[in-house]
């Protein structure tokens, strides 16, 4: 199982700057042509290149034909198929070790702009006030219209200390604003936690790396032990802008919660190699001969109430481990509707330093669900008293199904909502500004701000479920 899962367990939500894709990589024997090679499209293919190497107004190299072509062919099936070069390849390989370098910005692409997916806890972006569904429109002075991707990325990457400065645009502002950032080499920690108050423990995962299991195993254990060592009574987990990451930390972060052997997902596509059930167990997580680091959690993490938190930025498998856990009947998740990203990519390295990254399966939470496009439906709906630029605004919820030919969910009624929720709570003061947020300067040892209204939400959710649990 575990080979198995090294070779397709990849899942990510989109591109990041100056980050890995939130992706893992290995090798993936060819395999035999399902049908016989179209001689007619390629030979309409080689007359172009040859018009292109002869009637060209100036002379093309042959190795950027074919990797524009290349490009062309993967990033036009869907949002997440792309073309890495050299450089782009080891950027990836780098980056799931939680290390690199950049604004630290999870982008997409829509209507030749740059879209921010979500930006990342800690980074020059989320320093800057950056929102999810931003739409970056000029760096610097070069217009993002007409740039690839890739090109928009390498010119947001560069040297530690070295200045950018983003033109913005955000659904429901009058005009663009301009942000300047500094590049910085960004160390994401991927798990953060803090005793709320007494009994009651928070634990953030803003992206899935090599290590979020392990991370997450030592901070169920310090919660404890900072509750003077008694049990907690209840549990908020935020994956709130968690853009996706590794899946077996996925299936880690779930089997932390959900009894042994349950399923935590699956996932379907055309080959063998895609077809998997990823279940609570150490095979479903664990790489090579890594010892089991969820061993030693305390007994209270299977039992003890939990809220898990979610947003428009949470996506892959940040979706699904809230939705294990919601199939689950182990969590309450509230926030607001999450992304939509439920493809699974496999990263293929090419013989010249290269590599694709290549969708090839969807994947289903345990009751059978598709998250593509559709997303997770939080049981209780909590809008954020932070977003105050569109007060009742949906203009800002930027999800899988908004990006340019995205996979289709697959499933019959897929348009109709995952779960109905039990309640929608929405802040009273969330006044309507026409002014755009400046930098703010962040406490880098605040784990979590007081005034996070979702939270006190949840804080108070678990609360009222210990009081019901008393009685």
């Amino acid at each position: 199982m575990r080979s198995k899962l090294q070779k397709v367990g990849l899942v990510g939500a989109g591109i990041l700057v100056g980050a890995a894709l939130t992706l893992n990589y290995s090798a993936l024997a060819e395999r035999e042509a399902s049908a016989p090679l179209p001689l007619d499209d390629l030979r309409a293919f080689t007359e172009v290149f040859g018009k292109i190497k002869s009637d060209y107004v100036e002379p093309v190299d042959d190795k950027k034909l074919i990797a524009s072509a290349i490009n062309g062919m993967l990033s036009g099936l869907d949002p997440h198929s792309a073309y890495m070069d050299a450089e782009a390849f080891k950027d990836l390989q780098v980056g799931t070790q939680g290390e690199f370098g950049g604004l630290g910005i999870e982008v997409g692409m829509e209507d030749g702009f740059v879209k921010v997916v979500s930006p990342i806890d800690d980074t020059p972006a989320a320093k800057a006030g950056l929102k999810p569904g931003d739409l970056i429109i000029k760096l610097d002075e070069t217009p993002v219209k007409g740039l690839t991707l890739n090109d928009a990325v390498k010119r947001m990457r560069g040297k530690p200390n070295t200045p950018i400065t983003l033109t913005v645009l955000r659904k429901g502002l009058p005009k663009p604003f301009v942000v300047t950032l500094m590049r910085a080499v960004i160390k994401v920690k991927s798990v953060k936690y803090k005793l709320l108050e007494t009994g009651y423990g928070y634990v953030r995962i803003s992206q899935f790396q090599e290590h979020t299991g392990e991370d997450l195993a030592k901070a169920l254990e310090t919660l404890q032990k900072d509750n003077k060592g008694a049990p907690l009574k209840g549990l908020v987990l935020d994956l709130r802008n968690d853009p996706g990451g590794l899946l077996n930390g996925a299936v880690a972060v779930a089997t932390a919660f959900v009894k042994p052997n349950s399923l935590v997902v699956y996932t379907d596509g055309r080959t063998e190699d895609a077809k998997m059930k990823l279940t609570a167990n150490p095979d479903s997580y664990l790489r090579g001969n890594e010892s089991d680091y969820l061993k030693g959690i305390p007994a209270w993490t299977k039992t003890v109430p939990m809220v898990l938190l979610v947003n428009g930025g949470s996506a892959s498998a940040s979706e699904i481990v809230a939705g294990a856990l919601q199939d689950d009947k182990r969590a309450i998740v509230m926030g607001t509707q999450t992304f939509g990203k439920g493809s699974v990519q496999t990263v293929l390295p090419l013989g010249n330093g290269t590599g694709i990254k290549l969708t090839t399966a969807r994947y289903f939470t345990p009751s059978g669900r598709s998250i593509q496009v559709k997303g997770i439906t939080p049981d209780i709906v909590v809008e954020d008293a932070t977003l105050k630029d569109a007060a009742n605004d949906n203009s800002l919820n930027i999800r899988e199904g908004d990006l340019e030919n995205h996979l289709v969910n697959g499933q019959a009624g897929a348009d109709n909502p995952a779960t109905i929720p039990t309640k929608i709570i929405v802040p009273e003061k969330m006044e309507k500004s026409d002014k755009p947020v400046k930098p703010k300067k962040i406490d880098p040892s605040e784990v979590v701000s007081k005034n996070d209204f979702q939270l006190n939400q949840a804080l108070n959710l678990l609360k009222g479920l210990n009081i019901i649990q008393a009685r």
